[in-house]
C-alpha cells in the first residue's frame, strides 16, 4: 500500500467519524502491513512535559513506554526537530535498544508548522531497511496525521494534550 492509499483509507475513516485514537491505530496497522521490512511500527505522542509516550504499536512489547526529549533516536528527533533514518543502530551512540534483533530505525515527526504532535517510529531487523520510497511513504502518512491532530485540537484536560512549540 502506498502512502497515498494509506491516507485515502484514513480520509474515509475520518469521514465516518473516527476518533484520533482510531486514526492513529489504523495508520500504524496500514504502515506496518505495507512493508515486510517494518518489524515494529508505533507512534509516540509528545506531551507538554517533554516526554514521549507510547501510543498504538505493532510488534514486540517494549520497555520504552516513556522517552524524554533528547534521549535515544526518538527523543533526539524531537530535540533536533528533524526526521532521523538510522541505517545501522549498532553505530548510533544514542540508540535505546528495544529489541536485540533491531538493525535499523526510522523516526518521522508528526508536525504542523512549529508544533510537534507525535512521531512515527519504525524498527527493522534488516540493515539499511528504509530507502527513499519508504521514507517518503512514512512522511506522507505523518503529514496526514499532523492534519488530523490539528483538526482534533480543542479543549483537552490539562497536561494531556501532546504539543511542543
Amino acid at each position: 500500500m502506498t502512502g497515498q492509499e494509506i491516507c485515502q483509507d484514513l480520509d474515509a475513516l475520518q469521514r465516518r467519524g473516527a476518533t484520533l485514537g482510531i486514526l492513529l491505530r489504523r495508520a500504524v496497522e496500514l504502515l506496518h502491513q505495507s512493508n515486510p521490512r517494518f518489524h515494529w511500527t508505533g507512534i509516540y505522542e509528545l506531551f507538554p512535559d517533554n516526554i514521549l509516550r507510547l501510543g498504538p504499536f505493532i510488534g514486540a512489547p517494549t520497555d520504552h513506554v516513556f522517552i524524554a526529549v533528547g534521549e535515544g533516536v526518538c527523543g533526539t528527533a524531537v530535540a533536533e526537530r528533524r526526521n532521523i533514518n538510522v541505517p545501522d543502530v549498532r553505530k548510533a551512540d544514542n540508540y535505546l535498544a528495544c529489541s536485540a534483533a533491531t538493525r535499523s530505525e526510522l523516526v518521522v515527526l508528526i508536525r504542523r508548522g512549529n508544533t510537534i504532535h507525535a512521531q512515527i517510529d519504525i524498527d527493522s531487523h534488516d540493515l539499511d531497511a528504509f530507502d527513499a520510497a519508504s521514507v517518503r511513504q512514512v512522511e506522507q502518512v505523518a503529514d496526514w496525521l499532523a492534519g488530523a491532530y490539528a483538526s482534533f485540537q480543542g479543549p483537552a484536560p490539562r497536561g494531556t494534550k501532546p504539543v511542543l512549540r
